[in-house]
């Protein structure tokens, strides 16, 4: 990332991008906690790209430079934390799930970000004791470092649906099989596999927010039926396709 503005204060607020709504690459001296009420997030650092649909929220780290992108209609609520609070003990971006009353703690707290009453810092507290207590979510899509590796990435991210396996994927870029195979172990930390699961979510939920119909997601995405694609959904993210744009 170049050209990375630095605001010191993570500020609370609620803000409304459009779809394909950007902001620039910042940092803050402050954690903070980003959650999509509504469309898809895109979290984007040097490391990856997180992403959370509507009961998914983002914790940033303080110090992490980091970019948005809203996919469809994005309601985004920011709640900013001090450097030295930090009730998750996290120092990377990690995505956490949302539950009704986390929601609504979020929301309320983001209503009114100048109110400094005690009623309000007790929110507060119960807030961090729900973000304690909300499952982390393996929606990340690291960055490839190594540019045999990234030739790879680069082909499914072209065209999710590509059926190659990674020995087919390999021979279009040069690379054995094997050599491709430890590297996505060793940068990514899962198999190809794995990791192309995790690229065609993040393009089904791009596409999910653009009002694509779920079968023709399905297609697009290389899941060989509507119902397969529907079950691996709903494994991921506990509700079904059909459902995703309702519950936001």
């Amino acid at each position: 990332m170049s050209n990375i503005r630095h605001t010191p204060t993570a500020p609370t607020r609620a803000k409304v991008l459009s779809a394909g709504e950007r902001i620039d690459a910042h940092r803050h001296d402050d954690h903070q906690i980003v959650y999509a009420g509504s469309g898809v997030l895109a979290v984007t650092t040097n490391a990856g790209t997180w992403f959370a649909p509507g009961n998914r929220a983002i914790w940033v780290p303080a110090g992490t430079a980091h970019a948005h992108r809203a996919h469809g209609h994005l309601d985004l609520y920011l709640v900013g934390l001090p450097a030295d609070d930090n009730p998750l003990g996290l120092d990377a971006p990690t995505v956490l799930t949302v539950g009704p009353l986390l929601r609504e703690l979020i929301l309320a707290y983001t209503r009114d970000p100048d109110d400094d009453s005690p009623e309000r810092r007790r929110l507060l507290a119960v807030l961090r004791d729900q973000l304690r207590a909300s499952p982390q979510q393996p929606l990340r899509l690291p960055t490839p470092t190594d540019p045999r590796l990234a030739a790879v990435c680069a082909l499914v991210h072209a065209d999710p649906a590509d059926p190659r396996t990674l020995a087919a994927l390999g021979a279009a870029t040069g690379v054995a099989e094997r050599t491709l195979s430890r590297l996505f172990r060793h940068e990514f930390g899962m198999t190809f596999p794995q990791w192309r699961t995790q690229s065609r979510l993040y393009h089904a939920l791009r596409l999910l927010a653009e009002d694509t119909p779920v079968t023709v997601v399905a297609h697009r995405c290389g899941w060989s039926s509507a119902s397969a694609f529907i079950d691996v959904f709903r494994r991921s993210f506990g509700y079904t396709p059909g459902t995703h744009n309702r519950r936001a």
